[in-house]
């Protein structure tokens, strides 16, 4: 009887150790507990899925301008961002739909190539400054704060053609242009990015080469990016910090995305840290503590070793660039969407690429609701475990979440299935403040439908409609802007909270 009690016992560690988020939170109830007192809510942005404009007034081309150019077919509707919905000349009706939400602050980036139409600052283009000077000022004037991104992913195609991120002169290149920016605009911006999601223009823009530039070259190109990213990144952000901090008073960071990767059983929890690894902590390891994560170093080596290089796929940090990295943030910001399930691999694939590198297999279950878009599924608990996951990694400090939303093809303007998934993840980020997480602002994606990269106006985000068949791409709000307005006004989430 005893040898099968402990079988019972045995059995039940087991389940407990296998048990992912499906089963923890089956039985969810949205929190009525409020948001704390302080907490900031937005919306975002970005030039090339909003502007249009894409050749007028000086503006340079970029690698988008070339990518859907060159390959109109690479957009999933066969559209581009030539007009986009025109917010160069539409922005007042874009901030008079924020200012109708309610929101605190918006997060928006300045177009490279359209206020250096060669990339260097040799051509300043004077239409590109009066314009973010009009669109800086207008949100002041109705008392929206802004969040700047300086590289939201649309290189000028001018330092493309020169090896863009693959080339190290890009480091310099990106540094006097985010100076540039902080001398131009400084006194109307509170919070800088230098650049947003890294794993998005190194992995798929210099990897596999599904978005621009469009480059083949995974595990070697690819980590060539992520190296001259992070010393761009930090070259800029010591810039800020010695010479604009003192007067400015504003902040700067780096936006680093990341899904969740939950184990499928207690056997893959390794596996799944491994994984996080690779996908955050390839960016942000360095930038907190200096150096690539020690699993990364490993793997690209054992692995390159196996594959016949004669050194590591993955390029090393000198000391000085080490130091140079180390601590260039004043938050952590995350741009979060999803979950994956993760197993660690039986066999081991030797193929080149950042992918293979982490050794684990990832996927979404089928149970999962999916999004618009297609890799998109609904996961709200995984927000939460990464919410947590970085207060563990990364010790007590503050988080600001700059995206996170969700897609639909037909742009209703009955957006349930919006307000749901803002509903259930914002009640997880919730939950997470009260288990200590110092979250301090939230960010929809986003105020406006907008040109979703390479699925085109299919993949809708906005809490207003914008009719792309009318000339005029009129703003219309959508029921999620009207939940979302109650939300930023009464800090809960559902008709009646209890007081924190």
């Amino acid at each position: 009887m005893k040898v099968f009690s402990s079988l019972l016992i045995f059995l039940g560690i087991l389940a407990i150790g296998s048990t992912d988020g499906d089963e923890e939170f089956a039985n969810y109830n949205v929190t009525n507990r409020k948001y704390p007192d302080g907490f900031k809510f937005g919306v975002a942005t970005a030039a090339y899925q909003i502007e249009g404009a894409w050749n007028l007034d000086g503006k340079g081309e970029q690698i988008w301008d070339t990518f859907f150019h060159e390959h109109p077919e690479r957009s999933n509707d066969g559209t581009n961002g030539d007009v986009a919905t025109d917010s160069y000349h539409l922005y007042k009706e874009d901030i008079r739909c924020m200012k109708e939400v309610g929101v605190d602050y918006y997060r928006l980036s300045i177009a490279w190539s359209r206020l250096l139409p060669d990339g260097t600052i040799d051509n300043v283009n004077k239409n590109a400054k009066n314009y973010y000077t009009s669109l800086f000022e207008e949100l002041r004037a109705n008392g929206i704060e802004v969040m700047v991104t300086l590289y939201h992913w649309d290189l000028p195609t001018a330092l493309e053609k020169q090896g863009g991120w693959l080339n190290p002169q890009v480091v310099d290149w990106f540094t006097d242009y985010a100076t540039l920016c902080y001398h131009l605009y400084g006194t109307y911006v509170k919070d800088w990015v230098t650049i947003n999601e890294p794993k998005q223009i190194c992995h798929v823009g210099y990897g596999d080469g599904g978005y621009a530039p469009g480059v083949r070259s995974p595990g070697v190109g690819e980590y060539t990016c992520a190296r001259h990213i992070l010393l761009a990144h930090a070259k800029a952000w010591r810039v800020f910090d010695t010479q604009y901090r003192p007067t400015l008073k504003s902040r700067n960071t780096i936006v680093v995305d990341s899904d969740w990767y939950e184990p499928a059983t207690s056997a893959d929890e390794e596996a799944a840290e491994t994984k996080l690894q690779f996908v955050h902590g390839m960016y942000m390891h360095p930038i907190v503590f200096g150096n690539w994560p020690q699993i990364m170093i490993d793997n690209v080596a054992k692995f390159s070793q196996v594959q016949g290089f004669n050194e590591s796929r993955l390029p090393a940090f000198s000391n000085e660039e080490i130091e140079l990295i180390k601590g260039t943030f004043d938050f952590i910001a995350i741009n979060h969407y999803t979950t994956y399930m993760v197993k660690a691999r039986s066999q081991p694939s030797y193929a080149v690429s950042w992918v293979a590198d982490s050794g684990v297999d990832s996927y979404q279950k089928d149970t999962w609701e999916t999004a618009a878009i297609g890799w998109f599924k609904k996961v709200p608990w995984g927000f939460g475990k990464l919410l947590r996951w970085l207060r563990k990694t990364y010790g007590d400090l503050e988080i600001v979440v700059t995206e996170n939303g969700v897609s639909d093809r037909d742009g209703s303007l009955q957006d349930q299935h919006r307000i749901e998934y803002i509903k259930n993840y914002m009640s997880h980020l919730i939950d997470a403040i009260h288990d200590g997480v110092r979250v301090t602002s939230y960010t929809l994606w986003s105020i406006i439908d907008n040109f979703e990269w390479t699925q085109g106006f299919n993949g809708k985000l906005g809490i207003y409609f914008v009719n792309q068949s009318d000339p005029n791409l009129p703003r219309i709000a959508k029921d999620s802007s009207r939940y979302y307005a109650n939300v930023i006004k009464t800090k809960c989430l559902l008709d009646q909270c209890v007081d924190n």
